[in-house]
Parts: C-alpha cells; sequence; structure tokens
C-alpha cells in the first residue's frame, strides 16, 4: 500500500502479522506469530542504530537509545504490546485507509454485511475529517497495539536523525502476551534499566492512564452424568443446564455491558460444553482491592450452590490473578504521571 506517512506505513507492515495470543498455551509467547513480529523488531532496531538490543527466548524485545546529554537523568523507558486478542481473527489482515472521514457509516464489508456506524459507536464523530485506519471487517486490526510499536520506533528514528533534540537515555521495549494477562509475567525489569517508563496504548488523543483493574481469571468445570434421555428421569445431570444455572446466579447487572467508569464486573468470555462436560471462562475485574476479592468469594459461593443443588460435587474452579491496579504502585510516584501530563 503506498503511503507517504512513515508511521503509517510502519503499522500495516506490523498489522499484517498474525500475532495472537493464546490463553490455553503455556509457552512463552503463547504463539510462533509474536516471535516472528519481535525478531523483525529486533533487527529494525539494530538498523535504527540502538544499542544493547537483546531478544531473549521469552519474546521480549529491548533496547537503549543513549543519552545525547549529560547530567543526573533519570532513565525513561516506553512499551506497546506484539500480542493481538485471541478473540477474532488476526490471519491475513488487510488494512484499509479512508481519507477524509465523513463521519458516515463505514462498510467494512459489504459481502459480509459489517458496518461501523456512529449511532452505534458515536466516538467515530470525533474523527470526522481525519483519515482513518480500518480492518476489511474479516479480521482485527491490531491497531491494539501495533499502534503503539510503530509511534514508538518512529520516535526513536526521530530522535536518532535530530541529535539536536536533548535527550538522556530512552529505553524501548515490546512485550508478548498482555491480551491473555500475562505481559508482564517475565518481563525483564532489571535488565531493562528503566527508572520508570510508560506504555503507549490505544485510548483518545491525550488520554493518560494510571490506574486500572484488578484482574482475575475463572474457569468454571462442570461434570455432567449422560444417560438415554428415555430413562434419564432422576439420573441424567445436564451439564450445560447446571452451567446455565450456574451463570444465572450471577448478578446481571454486574456485567460489561451493565458497567461503566469503576464499575466492576464479571465477564462470561466462554461457555462450551455437552451434557457430559461443560466450561464456562470468566474474567473478573474491579478497581477495589477488597471488593476484587469479595468477586472471587461469590464464585466460589455459587460453586457451592450449585453442587448443595444437584447434591453432587460436579461443579470445580480454577481461579488465577492476572494484575493488580498499578495505582498502588504509582501514587507515590506521582512525580512521573505529572511529567507526561506535561509533555
Amino acid at each position: 500500500m503506498n503511503n507517504p506517512d512513515p508511521v503509517v506505513e510502519r503499522f500495516i507492515r506490523y498489522a499484517k502479522i498474525n500475532t495472537q495470543s493464546d490463553i490455553s498455551s503455556d509457552r512463552c509467547p503463547s504463539t510462533e506469530g509474536q516471535l516472528i513480529l519481535a525478531r523483525i523488531l529486533f533487527e529494525e532496531m539494530i538498523e535504527l542504530g540502538l544499542g544493547d538490543v537483546h531478544l531473549n527466548s521469552d519474546g521480549y524485545v529491548w533496547g537503549t537509545l543513549p543519552a545525547n546529554t549529560t547530567g543526573q537523568i533519570p532513565v525513561i523507558g516506553f512499551l506497546a504490546h506484539m500480542d493481538t486478542s485471541p478473540d477474532f481473527s488476526g490471519k491475513n489482515v488487510n488494512p484499509v485507509i479512508i481519507r477524509n472521514y465523513n463521519g458516515e457509516k463505514i462498510i467494512l464489508s459489504q459481502e459480509e454485511e459489517v458496518v461501523l456506524d456512529p449511532a452505534e459507536f458515536p466516538e467515530l464523530k470525533d474523527y470526522t475529517g481525519q483519515d482513518l485506519i480500518v480492518t476489511d471487517g474479516t479480521t482485527l486490526l491490531g491497531a491494539d497495539d501495533k499502534a503503539g510499536i510503530a509511534e514508538i520506533m518512529e520516535a526513536v528514528k526521530h530522535l536518532i536523525n535530530h541529535p539536536e533534540i536533548p535527550r538522556g537515555i530512552v529505553k524501548i521495549a515490546f512485550t508478548p502476551d498482555e491480551e491473555i494477562g500475562r505481559g508482564a509475567d517475565r518481563f525483564p525489569v532489571k535488565a531493562f534499566g528503566a527508572d520508570f517508563a510508560y506504555t503507549l496504548d490505544g485510548g483518545p488523543l491525550g488520554e493518560l492512564e494510571y490506574e486500572n483493574f484488578n484482574a482475575a481469571a475463572g474457569r468454571i468445570s462442570i461434570q455432567g452424568r449422560n444417560v438415554h434421555p428415555g430413562t434419564a428421569k432422576d439420573k441424567m445431570i445436564n451439564a450445560m443446564q447446571a452451567g446455565i444455572d450456574f451463570h444465572n446466579l450471577m448478578p446481571p447487572n454486574e456485567r460489561p455491558e451493565n458497567t461503566e467508569a469503576y464499575q466492576g464486573f464479571f465477564h462470561l468470555t466462554g461457555f462450551s460444553g455437552t451434557v457430559e462436560k461443560a466450561v464456562l471462562e470468566y474474567i473478573i475485574r474491579d478497581h477495589d482491592r477488597a471488593i476484587f476479592e469479595s468477586r472471587k468469594e461469590l464464585i466460589l459461593s455459587n460453586r457451592d450452590r450449585i453442587n448443595l443443588k444437584y447434591g453432587k460435587e460436579l461443579v470445580s474452579v480454577e481461579m488465577k490473578d492476572q494484575y493488580y491496579n498499578m495505582k498502588e504502585k504509582i501514587e507515590p510516584k506521582i512525580e512521573i504521571v505529572d511529567l507526561a501530563r506535561q509533555s
């Protein structure tokens, strides 16, 4: 695609690499596509002239832009993640550029009848008159967070090409598996060596965040009993029905479609099964740590209620904390937020 804007060209090139993460994998990175992008970024960072460039076996890539000034200047870092969401295909991404967006409906795919409608997404109106990059309607675009990667790489290139801009040491890093809650699990903090760092991720222009949800993932497994339906009375236990019963115990007003801002939620992300066995997968979110813990307790309480109802230990729960609200770590160092706000 011919485009004179180097940030756009770089983003589109990255977007075409399938880097979906996979929560069912126990590897790091969870998918080979992330390693492909990591290797590309490793080579490009060396070509740009960055020093101390590394790609480790877990798929983390990092490097250093040396200072061009002297003095006691903090080492600053910039981060972005390479993976895209596993919820929808990232294969054969075909980005489309819409010039001078007119504020009307955007038909992503006529054949698949996929449309972006300002009536459903009113924030589209905020970008009237601008050039937009969209998917063709059959895949994810991957702007979360390949836009961040492209921004960081082009910013570094700009600083290298303009040595008259004074700077201290700048560190950059690209991480795997953020979309499945593992992005920071194996991050080489000491080797990275920044005093503090900022993540460039999706959001409106000028948005600055320094707090987030506490997050956990829950997997509810239900073992049923399959009996011929002609003789099933008082014998069959339909695992799918027990799963429905379990979900119906969850508070309906605490689902993502009914919450906003600081309101926490339970989000059913997967439900599969047969009469014999069913699995429900949830993500659990809350900004408040105490309420977050009570949400996990509710999951366990509902397990016990279903087991009591059926008179059998048919429901088991696996829960894992994914990450915590970074606010408690940032507030004692709030000056780094103030610096970003000033910038």
